[in-house]
């Protein structure tokens, strides 16, 4: 399978691109240059035919979608920007590969979504989020609303994973401990099992989160349906 990933810079894209690349030809994208092992094309999400060029001969994109925090730091409209990279650039991107017949996109929302619920509520995909005015989490919402009418429209099936606070295993071993953690090869793994789901339907809501004593959030739906079996303990 031919698999585009964006927000090459981010940790997280660099770790999926090694662990497919085994099985799949990889293709990565950024908003800035990332000097990468994988094939690599710059692009700014555009309205444009260097949009559809990206997603030409790709079969599922994996759109991370996490803004370089060069772009964040350099721009006089920091929280107008975020919004702007999670909608626009979201609606371009899709509607490209739309266009040029991609079937399936993956979308990385936030579980921060739920941050306003008191903790102890069972929280599981069928709940309404209340995204707080924060920038990097009320744009993962209207992210969330972008990517439901692609697949409404029927242009392509569409996956959100909306994942917990990423951390690593040895970083977490000296970190207090949080109740949302999501260790970066379970998120990984996360991707893998959606990649390869069967499901017929355009549009599905998975939680993700590593799961031990306390954890916040329900996860039955992705273990079920996407076979996500995380592996972290503390």
């Amino acid at each position: 399978m031919n698999i585009l990933i964006t927000s090459a810079a981010s940790d997280l894209a660099q770790g999926l691109a090694n662990a497919l690349s085994g099985e799949h030809q990889i293709r990565l994208t950024d908003l800035i240059d990332v000097e990468a092992d994988f094939e690599f094309v710059r692009c700014d999400l555009g309205h444009d035919e260097a949009t559809n060029k990206l997603v030409q001969g790709i079969d599922a994109i994996v759109h991370l979608a996490q803004l370089p925090p060069s772009v964040l730091s350099e721009s006089n409209q920091p929280e107008n920007r975020e919004i702007d990279f999670q909608t626009r650039c979201t609606y371009n991107l899709l509607m490209g590969a739309s266009e040029e017949k991609v079937a399936r996109a993956i979308y990385a929302s936030t579980l921060h979504l739920f941050d306003s619920h008191d903790e102890d509520w069972t929280v599981t995909e069928v709940w309404r989020p209340c995204p707080t005015t924060d920038a990097s989490i009320l744009s993962k919402y209207l992210g969330e609303f972008t990517c439901r009418e692609f697949a409404r429209e029927g242009r392509m099936s569409v996956a959100c994973l909306r994942l917990g606070t990423l951390v690593t295993a040895a970083a977490a071993a000296n970190q207090p401990f949080d109740s949302t953690w999501l260790e970066m090869n379970d998120a990984i793994h996360a991707f893998e099992c959606a990649l390869t789901s069967a499901s017929e339907r355009r549009w599905e809501i998975y939680h993700i989160q590593s799961e031990f004593p306390n954890s916040r959030f329900f996860i039955n739906k992705a273990k079920t349906s996407l076979e996500f079996n995380p592996q972290f303990s503390i």
